[in-house]
């Protein structure tokens, strides 16, 4: 079997560490190389891995690179999506898919004019629980679904994430984008109106780094979310996704973060979390390689992408206009 060969374009998102340590230990996936303008950056994977470098991401789209994988700044998503696909590579790309509808409609415009696929980076998608929890719903356990109540919360990473230009925002889209594919996902129906707040609670910077975000749905159901970087530098875990799905005869509820052990040191300040459960990033990258390789859609699309993004730019409309904005 010829090993997929495939690329990563920028290490500026942390994701692009985890993604990287997936695909070294398959021995069907063969890594081209890491672009990324900041050498220093990426300098430790490169030795590592013994992996190309590019300074420049069109030297490594101009190779023989079956897919590439994008972990780049959010606004510039579309810049490297739409010049993957004129190069014939399939794209994973990570989240929000982009910062306008127009940006989005382009990256799939172009995936799908040069027959590529456009995946979105989801990993959330792949949690078990929420799988169960999903199938559960479906087969009707708690009967209709009426409202949800969510959490995405998450430490202040800071850099090119506090810039409005590069980020299209702080908190709001950084995790409402997670929960609301999840959402889209679950409850198969359009979200119709969105009525968010905001604002700079924890750490002082001018960006939002608390956000709520409620988000009702054609088929009735009230989905209400803690989207912040409420997570500071004492808690033991940096960062949470629980969801408490509530329908006409039961609840589901889960926690994703609560598979951990705790650890008690003299070596650090406070007490600290080690997550033992499912490598969800490593379940995307899986089922990524597997649509390329079967030639099958891929599970999160371009589409998807856009649909959960769309909830977050109207979450800042809203917050801007103070008052609900309709979809």
């Amino acid at each position: 079997m010829r090993k997929l060969k495939i690329g990563m374009i920028s290490f500026a998102h942390l994701h692009a560490v985890s993604y990287l340590q997936a695909l070294a230990q398959r021995s069907d996936v063969e890594l081209t190389g890491i672009a990324d303008e900041n050498k220093e950056r990426v300098e430790p994977y490169i030795r590592q891995y013994g992996l190309p470098y590019y300074a420049d991401y069109r030297e490594l789209l101009a190779g023989d690179a079956d897919a590439v994988i994008i972990s780049s700044e959010n606004a510039r998503h579309a810049e490297l999506t739409i010049a993957a696909a004129k190069r014939q590579k399939h794209v994973l790309c990570e989240k929000p898919l982009g910062l306008s509808k127009d940006e989005m409609r382009q990256m799939i415009a172009a995936c799908e004019e040069n027959g590529v696929q456009l995946m979105t980076s989801f990993p959330n998608r792949y949690i078990p629980m929420v799988v169960e929890a999903k199938q559960a719903i479906e087969r009707g356990e708690i009967g209709r679904v009426v409202a949800v109540k969510a959490t995405n919360k998450g430490e202040m990473i800071g850099g090119w994430f506090n810039d409005r230009t590069l980020s299209g925002g702080g908190a709001v889209i950084d995790h409402t984008v997670h929960v609301m594919d999840l959402l889209n996902w679950i409850l198969r129906s359009q979200a119709l109106e969105v009525y968010a707040e905001s604002g700079s609670l924890f750490h002082g910077a001018d960006i939002d780094d608390a956000g709520m975000v409620h988000v009702k749905f054609a088929n009735g159901v009230i989905a209400a979310l803690d989207a912040s970087w409420s997570r500071t530098h004492p808690f033991p875990y940096k960062r949470d996704l629980t969801m408490e799905v509530i329908g006409t005869d039961g609840v589901i509820s889960f926690d994703y973060f609560a598979q951990i052990n705790e650890i008690y040191s003299a070596t650090t300040d406070h007490a600290e979390w080690s997550y033992w459960g499912d490598n969800k990033d490593e379940l995307l990258i899986d089922d990524f390689i597997s649509c390329i390789r079967e030639n099958r859609p891929v599970a999160i699309t371009g589409e998807d992408g856009y649909n959960s993004t769309v909830i977050a730019l109207a979450a800042y409309e809203s917050i801007r206009l103070k008052k609900p904005v309709r979809l």
